[in-house]
């Protein structure tokens, strides 16, 4: 919570520093009627399965035993959910195959660490149960799961709570899968994770934005994770938003405002 408040407090001077385009970032465009707009779309060749679950859809990689993306869209009703954490990690029902068990992440030295946060899971009952499947799990570094990763977690809450809904996506960073834990099921220990934005303004604008964080102990701001959707792309081989309209995904997609992204506390 410390490091979102610095977002806020911060955000004047960091936008003098940061990249700033010569028009707006965020981009008129006509009605978007499609579903899921949170739903990004492979651009290589991996394994994938695609499972939804009432809360969230997971791209599930066989390979790596880790979800490609974790996609989902928050509103600001949803964050007003009372339900508790069950805490009780479960292989996914709907894993074709052998799915991975919590049992897989025995002393590996690494959290099981949500993509999807069991806090965004709080208005179901179910939701909250699904948010334990291992399909959503990959293995994090403890201080970064305790720390930096779940200040963006908490970002995304108050920025659906303040502006009604926010588009989600997220997942592991793979450059080198030769580190795994596990010995009945070899789970890649990413390099890192991503998570990228989207919402729509109250004049009708679309803006996204991108966060990238290395997959170690550490403790900075925020804002200091940043990067734009498009290099996010670069990165993980993933294309976000794809189903708006070409010309305001490759807008909002270039670069961002800070100030599109900060909370009123």
């Amino acid at each position: 919570m410390r490091r979102l408040l610095l977002i806020c407090a911060a955000a004047v001077v960091m936008t003098a520093c940061a990249r700033q385009p010569a028009q707006p970032v965020a981009a008129a465009s006509p009605v978007v009627e499609a579903a899921h707009l949170e739903w990004p779309q492979l651009t290589d060749r991996r394994s994938e399965q695609r499972i939804e679950h009432l809360g969230y859809t997971v791209s599930y990689n066989h390979h790596w035993h880790l979800p490609n993306w974790v996609a989902y869209e928050l509103t600001a009703e949803e964050t007003m959910g009372e339900e508790g954490r069950t805490n009780k990690f479960l292989p996914d029902p709907l894993v074709e195959g052998d799915p991975v068990v919590t049992k897989d992440y025995s002393n590996s030295g690494y959290d099981r660490g949500h993509m999807a946060p069991a806090a965004d899971m709080k208005w179901s009952a179910q939701a909250m149960r699904e948010s334990f499947y291992m399909t959503n799990m990959c293995p994090q570094n403890h201080s970064n799961n305790a720390g930096d990763w779940k200040d963006l977690e908490e970002l995304g809450r108050d920025l659906a709570a303040q502006y009604g809904r926010v588009y989600i996506c997220c997942g592991p960073v793979v450059t080198d899968t030769t580190l795994t834990i596990g010995t009945v099921r070899r789970i890649v220990v990413p390099q890192a994770f991503y998570k990228v934005l989207l919402r729509q303004r109250a004049d009708g604008q679309w803006t996204a934005i991108g966060f990238v964080m290395p997959n170690a102990a550490g403790n900075r701001p925020l804002m200091t994770y940043m990067h734009s959707v498009d290099e996010v792309e670069t990165m993980t081989g993933i294309d976000f938003f794809y189903q708006l309209p070409d010309s305001v995904e490759a807008q909002v997609e270039a670069d961002f405002l800070i100030s599109d992204w900060t909370v009123s506390r």
